[in-house]
């Protein structure tokens, strides 16, 4: 693949983890005590123009 592929993608997948992460702890905040809580989490990633529906699915465990 070429340089121009391979930097998009990367700071493509840079933005979605950090914004993620973000939203995960905001959510989490907003959420008060989750002290022994899990949750089950969905992601799903669409490309326009191409044939992709990528899902990931995980458990995010609330604060210790």
């Amino acid at each position: 693949m070429s340089e121009d592929f391979n930097m998009s993608m990367r700071k493509f997948l840079k933005q979605v983890g950090v914004t993620s992460q973000q939203a995960i702890e905001d959510g989490l905040r907003k959420a008060g005590e989750t002290r022994g809580k899990s949750y089950e989490a969905r992601v799903v990633l669409t490309i326009d123009g191409l044939d992709v529906e990528h899902v990931v699915t995980g458990t995010i465990k609330g604060a210790e």
